[in-house]
């Protein structure tokens, strides 16, 4: 995997994926970004990090997604004695108090609300970015 621990976006709206992909590539992102199309694809890495896999960065975790929602995800990772030390930043559409509430009493790290263009989303990159991959220190 590299020198870089990967991002992982899980992210079912194939525009959005699109973009997030897009922006971090014009940041030159050191980090390799892995995708999951869906909760239920987000869950399918638990075993490979159970067994070993390189642990990402931070997930970016859309909440909105058919099969298995983002809350599920975010509550099967923060329960997981490996896995809640992971940063999970929530980006997605909804502004809705309750999901914010849900999302933090469940151990979210951020919550934001999706940008509209691409130029607000490359600011959005640039933070989660720069704080993520590069301020933020990892626990061992």
């Amino acid at each position: 995997m590299g020198a870089y621990p990967p991002i992982l976006l899980v992210e079912d709206n194939p525009l959005d994926v699109d973009l997030t992909l897009r922006a971090f590539q014009r940041r030159k992102l050191a980090n390799p970004i892995l995708v999951a199309r869906d909760g239920e694809e987000a869950l399918a890495w638990i075993p490979r990090w159970e067994s070993g896999e390189t642990l990402p960065a931070v997930i970016l975790l859309d909440l909105n997604m058919p099969r298995v929602d983002g809350l599920t995800v975010l509550r099967t990772l923060k329960s997981h004695p490996l896995l809640r030390r992971i940063p999970v930043v929530v980006l997605t559409t909804s502004k809705e108090d309750c999901d914010v509430q849900v999302a933090y009493d469940l151990g979210v790290n951020s919550y934001i609300v999706k940008p509209v263009g691409f130029d607000n989303f490359m600011d959005v990159a640039q933070q989660i970015e720069l704080y993520w991959c590069v301020i933020n220190e990892l626990p061992k």
